[in-house]
């Protein structure tokens, strides 16, 4: 076989597709037409994320692997793939108390700081922090769990939740979904010990996400809906950490809905998120979540390039308090907002500052952008125009964009 980032999107899916699956059988697995399956394979056009996901997820691999920018076999690289390791046996032998070796463990103020840095490496993209952090929370807290009761019992309880939940967003982002309903399983038993119903609700954001990630629009949008319906706040009185959990659960629904292309629901699901944020007047953090008025107004963008609305995306990133984003603002989630924009900058014809931005990309999180999907795409928009530049912004994070 050539070089798999020297074939075409279509000869990497025929590829992946193999003899044992028609392109019928593909469609079906997918939940797509026959025509955009055959279209996709004689390289007929513009895929969209969402039918990317849906093809990524029925032929078992990564979006980033159709695209060319991983290889089926090596993925991730060897720092990554020794990371998840890492975390893998730590979830799995904290939870099935497989602690010996652990000798006196840190105090609850501790673990509570060390669980805090552990989301702040998440929000930065350091993979191999992350699993280090929260591998040492996870061993250690279920040992002091063991032997306490009350209400530091209680506390601990959402420290360790709140763990196990950045474990499975990390494990999530590079398409470990196993390990990610796994840690999040976890999170839940913890999260109802402790009966607190914001980290609940969090927790369910974050299968939201999981399942977007595995194509499964619908229960992504129902597991964020009822979810949300369960914590819904009255916006008079509400107390800020329902407010969050409940504007960040609208967010959930409506980019799940987005990917759907129901306008109308995702629409809806982000008004409401945009009420919760105004409500609360600021963005916050709880628990490894942001929320608030810039958070909501990225997310806003993010949803209309997914429903092609590319001028409406324009308009909301041109307003005067998302030019210039807050310092508040996490790596990964700045990065993500830019690659929306360079997104609708490319369907706007504006390829100069669509090349500007993804190059803003690349020099900030490079190793972050190796696990995306929308770089592929929008490379592959910027090759119609100059070949010479996009292959500049892959020389720039050592991913080929384009083949």
């Amino acid at each position: 076989m050539s070089n798999w980032a020297d074939l075409t999107t279509g000869k990497r899916i025929k590829h992946l597709r193999g003899s044992d699956l028609t392109q019928q059988g593909l469609a079906e697995a997918a939940g797509v037409s026959l025509a955009l399956v055959q279209k996709a394979e004689q390289d007929r056009g513009e895929l969209s994320v969402g039918s990317l996901l849906k093809l990524a997820n029925a032929l078992k691999t990564d979006v980033a692997v159709i695209l060319g920018q991983q290889s089926p076999r090596r993925g991730m690289n060897r720092d990554d793939r020794a990371a998840l390791r890492h975390l893998s046996d730590a979830v799995h032998e904290s939870a099935l108390g497989q602690w010996d070796g652990v000798g006196d463990p840190s105090t609850l103020a501790e673990l509570t700081e060390v669980r805090d840095l552990a989301w702040a490496a998440y929000w930065a993209s350091d993979t191999a922090k992350v699993s280090s952090l929260a591998s040492k929370v996870l061993m250690e807290g279920q040992v002091r769990l063991n032997s306490t009761t009350g209400t530091e019992r209680a506390r601990l309880a959402l420290v360790l939740a709140s763990t196990y939940r950045v474990a499975a967003s990390c494990a999530n982002g590079f398409g470990h979904r196993d390990l990610a309903l796994s840690a999040l399983t976890s999170a839940k038993l913890l999260a109802k010990e402790a009966a607190d119903p914001v980290m609940s609700a969090l927790l369910e954001s974050t299968l939201s996400w999981i399942y977007l990630r595995g194509a499964k629009m619908p229960r992504a949008v129902s597991v964020a809906e009822r979810a949300a319906l369960a914590i819904e706040p009255s916006f008079s009185r509400a107390p800020r950490p329902e407010l969050l959990a409940y504007g960040r659960l609208m967010i959930s629904a409506a980019v799940a809905a987005s990917r759907r292309e129901d306008e109308r629901a995702a629409d809806d699901y982000i008004s409401q998120a945009l009420a919760a944020a105004a409500r609360l007047g600021r963005d916050e953090k709880l628990y490894g979540t942001h929320f608030g008025p810039t958070a909501t107004k990225a997310e806003a963008v993010g949803i209309q390039v997914a429903l092609k609305n590319y001028g409406r995306a324009l308009q909301l990133a041109d307003q005067p308090d998302m030019k210039k984003l807050p310092k508040s603002m996490s790596k990964v989630a700045r990065n993500r907002y830019r690659l929306d924009v360079a997104l609708a900058q490319c369907e706007a014809k504006l390829y100069d500052r669509a090349a500007d931005t993804l190059t803003e990309v690349a020099l900030d999180a490079p190793e972050w952008v190796r696990h995306q999907a929308l770089p592929g795409v929008i490379g592959k928009r910027l090759a119609k125009v100059s070949v010479a530049r996009v292959r500049n912004i892959s020389e720039l994070i050592g991913v080929p964009l384009i083949a």
